[in-house]
């Protein structure tokens, strides 16, 4: 058995993949799904939502060791820790969309999934699972760490009375902040993707060749640590009010769960500079590639964009790819049908077809 079978359950479209003695998928779905479908479909959508939101926060409270209320005000509602609420929120949004696509939409991957014929492992399910809690718990005690700094007169650049620096600056400052987040991200990220980085940290990342929601915080813990020192950089570098900082945090975060989430999600009207989901997805399938989260052009402008008559591979690195041209038959082949298990439903317009039509024609 070859590595891309270990790696992954293919299915055919429309038909839902059987996994043996697998709990947290298709299993145990089997088995409960129908029971609680049946009950969870009675409740409102507000009441489910509601729910599921006050069982994860009431988790996420506890493990971060705050389950007063009088913790929970200090550090909500006094504002000192903007990113107290990141993690509920990355459990919550993760959950919801793993549980209606992957369980209950499963037999119809071609209608949602960016690669309808792959999922991955049960191995590699659990594997991201518990890497990304444990993730999520570093990240919590950090965060705990920097929120005793701060509510013990720890300075930072955030501020909570617009008058402090005026509305001129408060507008100005969302732009201002989330360039400087994605951009610094970009170039972390493709730090990353250098060979020796790569092989001893982003490596573990790129396990999961078809990303789910919890691929999201999957990823070394070194890394993980990183990451998240860049995108709170701002508020230790220029004046920052916290609905800016909180709201980026949150966008940032919502962005990162569905681009990792293998669902052909698409950007919506008033977001031009925010690519579809299929353009992370093409970034864990073809490795090297597409470096950017919330703007597609920093890949533009540094030639890291995947280009139709290239090829990109694992140990293809810098983020070029290889020429069609200087590609062997088999390599040709290989891209083939990598390109055909891509969903066309996940672009816009024909650009999968035109990438497979490219590939067909250097094989003739």
């Amino acid at each position: 058995m070859d590595h891309e079978t270990k790696s992954t359950q293919e299915t055919s479209p429309g038909m839902v993949s059987r996994i043996p003695n697998d709990p947290m998928a298709v299993t145990w779905a089997e088995k409960y799904s129908d029971t609680l479908e049946k009950y969870w479909n009675r409740l409102p959508n507000f009441v489910g939502t509601f729910i599921a939101s006050v069982a994860v926060f009431i988790l996420g409270s506890t493990i971060r060791g705050r389950p007063s209320r009088r913790n929970i005000k200090n550090k909500i509602v006094c504002g000192r820790v903007p990113t107290a609420a990141t993690e509920p929120f990355v459990q919550i949004n993760s959950t919801k969309s793993w549980w209606y696509y992957y369980i209950r939409q499963r037999g119809r991957a071609i209608e949602w999934k960016c690669q309808p014929n792959k999922f991955l492992s049960p191995e590699l399910e659990r594997h991201e699972i518990l890497l990304g809690s444990f993730s999520l718990l570093l990240g919590s005690t950090c965060s705990a760490l920097v929120s005793c700094y701060l509510m013990n007169g720890g300075k930072s650049t955030i501020y909570y009375d617009v008058s402090e620096y005026g509305w001129l600056w408060y507008f100005a400052s969302w732009p201002v902040v989330f360039v400087w987040q994605d951009y610094l991200t970009y170039w972390t990220h493709r730090m990353y993707h250098l060979p020796f980085l790569y092989k001893k940290f982003h490596k573990l990342h790129h396990k999961y060749k078809q990303p789910t929601a919890f691929s999201v915080t999957a990823i070394h813990p070194f890394e993980f640590l990183h990451m998240q020192l860049v995108l709170i950089s701002p508020m230790v570098i220029f004046p920052v009010h916290w609905t800016v900082f909180v709201v980026l945090l949150m966008y940032l975060y919502y962005h990162g769960i569905i681009d990792h989430s293998g669902i052909n999600f698409k950007a919506y009207w008033w977001q031009p500079w925010q690519p579809d989901c299929i353009f992370h997805d093409n970034h864990h399938q073809y490795f090297h590639v597409n470096f950017g989260f919330n703007c597609a052009l920093w890949d533009k402008i540094h030639g890291t964009y995947r280009q139709k008559n290239k090829v990109y591979r694992e140990d293809i690195f810098y983020g070029k790819g290889k020429d069609l041209t200087h590609c062997s038959k088999d390599e040709l082949k290989d891209e083939l049908r990598e390109r055909e298990n891509e969903n066309h439903l996940a672009y816009r317009g024909t650009v999968r077809d035109e990438q497979v039509k490219e590939i067909k024609h250097k094989l003739t």
